[in-house]
């Protein structure tokens, strides 16, 4: 190769370096722009999805007088939490919560097993009619009675004015169910065929295997679960008509928000001995509203970050398949 040969080279070597770093630097300053409109936005949409919840927190713990004038809006003034204080003298509200909590825990845990449980036997080829009793489910996700039927035929079952009305028709979830069928079917075939190989039962492979591995999908069931009985109040409002001991906390904060003659009504029984104050403290609709809604979101809000993980996972992997 000739100088002049290499000199050639030399220089197409060199204008491809600059090349790269002159791209190189674009691109720098592109992620850099990228970034900050990213951070920007999703801080932005982070403040919109919270000021809401942190509204209600400010007015809960705000004079009543300036709430009652719409003065708080960006900071608390005039701290107090009496308005937490004051809701144990709403008639049955304490009733209320412990109704809703107990249905909440029962109901969840036995959506999810019966998910789990259900999901598992929709996988096995050797289950009876398999496809026809998974299809007869898939049906009834599209197609329902309606309100009336319904009612009737939980009066013929016996569970109007009954506590398991809350439980027993939430038990099974189609779309759960489906959920962790999809979710067993991305888990390896190989790991149940060497635990039925060293002689393990289906009940073995379910308890032992299976459901250790669902922990993902089950517990985002869990948290779908959950949210749904703590903010269910038709069923209370329709089926617990003759038995006003079995609302549910949101059937009471249904009460409050939409009939204030009731809530006057209700709270001037509980409000014997307590101070003039006190008393307008409690009569104050607007600030009660704020104070329950608070009190009903905060249990969920606290669980949430817990199960955020899980419920990641269960979501992505649960949709795998079809």
């Amino acid at each position: 190769m000739t100088r002049k040969e290499i000199r050639n080279e030399a220089k197409k070597e060199k204008i491809k370096e600059d090349s790269y770093a002159k791209n190189r630097t674009i691109g720098g300053h592109t992620d850099v722009v990228f970034d900050f409109l990213n951070y920007t936005f999703f801080i932005l949409f982070t403040i919109i999805c919270v000021y809401p919840f942190y509204y209600l927190f400010i007015n809960t713990i705000s004079s009543n007088g300036l709430v009652q004038k719409g003065l708080v809006n960006f900071y608390p003034r005039g701290i107090h939490f009496d308005n937490y204080w004051n809701l144990r003298q709403v008639n049955d509200l304490s009733n209320a919560f412990l109704v809703t909590l107990s249905r909440t825990l029962a109901g969840t845990a036995l959506t999810v097993a019966a998910s789990g449980l259900v999901g598992y036997l929709m996988t096995k080829q050797e289950l009876w009619h398999r496809k026809f009793w998974y299809r007869f489910m898939v049906v009834t996700m599209y197609f329902n009675a309606g309100l009336i039927p319904g009612f009737m035929n939980m009066q013929l079952l016996g569970l109007t004015n009954n506590y398991l009305v809350y439980i027993i028709p939430g038990i099974v979830n189609v779309f759960n169910i489906m959920m962790v069928k999809t979710y067993i079917e991305s888990i390896p075939a190989e790991l149940e065929e060497s635990a039925s190989i060293d002689g393990a039962s289906y009940w073995t492979i379910f308890v032992k295997i299976i459901w250790p591995l669902c922990k993902p999908i089950l517990a985002t069931i869990a948290i779908w679960s959950a949210v749904g009985h703590w903010n269910s109040f038709q069923d209370s409002l329709i089926y617990m008509s003759a038995q006003p001991k079995l609302y549910t906390l949101q059937h009471r904060l249904y009460i409050y928000l939409n009939t204030t003659s009731n809530l006057q009504a209700l709270m001037s029984n509980s409000t014997t001995g307590l101070s003039e104050a006190t008393r307008d403290s409690l009569l104050n609709v607007k600030v009660i509203q704020y104070t329950i809604s608070m009190v009903t979101a905060i249990p969920i809000l606290l669980v949430y970050p817990f199960m955020q993980r899980y419920f990641e996972k269960g979501i992505m992997l649960g949709a795998v398949k079809g």
